[in-house]
């Protein structure tokens, strides 16, 4: 089996994203003295990061691309946007929870810079990745690798964030319009995790109607959802008329972490950025001539 290596941009970004992740987690492991839960969450958006880079790089480097049982034009790029997003969050996370509040200067302390640091080297370069493996105006690539196919990536994993505030504690099932948002996340969820799943396995051919039709009738869809998702959620959760609260309640400044209104609120900022999102989506659908190998 031949070794193939050539030397280019995206190699070695690849291979910066992989180092930054890698030390990312060992320090955190190593010396941090972690015993929160969300670190759970961190220590896997780098090692899952890390291990994907490596098995991206390893494939490319045996030639093995063909033999792969995805589409080597959208797999490639849609884990280096979910990479970027997972050490995004994981840059943000991670010194809100050991760093922040923390005045005292001793080893631990180090450790836990190190790998905040790290974790942001790493999203700057997965950030990069996705730059340099995007399409260009007028080249032929896989869906994925333009900007609604990114835009699919954001949206799933906005849909994944909205997901964990709303059912932790479930603050969906105390009235019929909180059952509705939820059932618009889902939904949106649902059909845009299919479609990355479709272009990556190559699949978009065997629907029985055109791929393109129904990716605009999609984004139309979604806009329109989540538009009554955005007005509906803050109108039920803040809105005393309807039985919302208005002010945060002064018990939410005492307690650990964030209380029922934080999240509320937070679910409510997600998902206008979804909105937006999909209305992004939407414009560069209509402007998108998508090519099929």
């Amino acid at each position: 089996m031949a070794i193939v290596l050539h030397s280019s941009p995206l190699l070695w970004t690849r291979l910066a994203a992989m180092v930054f992740a890698c030390v990312a987690f060992s320090v955190a492991v190593h010396g941090a003295q972690l015993t929160h839960g969300t670190v759970d969450w961190c220590i896997f958006c780098w090692a899952f990061s890390f291990a994907g880079t490596l098995l991206v790089i390893l494939i490319e480097l045996f030639g093995l691309q063909t033999r792969a049982p995805v589409s080597w034009k959208n797999f490639p790029i849609t884990f280096a946007c979910y990479a970027a997003l997972l050490c995004l969050s994981a840059s943000i996370i991670f010194p809100l929870y050991y760093l922040k509040g923390s005045a005292s200067q001793n080893k631990v302390q180090d450790y836990r810079i190190v790998s905040t640091v790290f974790s942001c080297l790493a999203t700057i370069a997965y950030m990069s990745e996705v730059s340099i493996s995007k399409a260009r105006p007028g080249e032929v690539a896989g869906y994925m690798a333009t900007a609604p196919g990114l835009l699919k990536v954001c949206e799933t994993f906005v849909g994944c964030i909205i997901f964990v505030f709303i059912s932790d504690p479930v603050l969906y099932d105390r009235h019929e319009a909180y059952k509705y948002c939820m059932s618009v996340y889902c939904i949106c969820f649902i059909l845009s995790a299919a479609i990355i799943l479709l272009c990556i396995g190559e699949c978009t051919g065997c629907l029985p109607f055109p791929f393109a039709r129904f990716l605009s009738a999609y984004a139309l869809l979604a806009v329109v959802l989540y538009l009554s998702a955005t007005i509906v959620w803050p109108i039920f959760n803040f809105d005393p008329k309807n039985g919302g609260t208005k002010d945060r309640p002064s018990n939410c400044s005492i307690a650990m972490g964030l209380c029922v209104w934080d999240k509320a609120m937070t679910v409510a900022v997600f998902t206008g950025v979804n909105f937006i999102l999909y209305l992004a989506d939407l414009i560069y659908s209509t402007r998108l001539v998508f090519v099929s190998a």
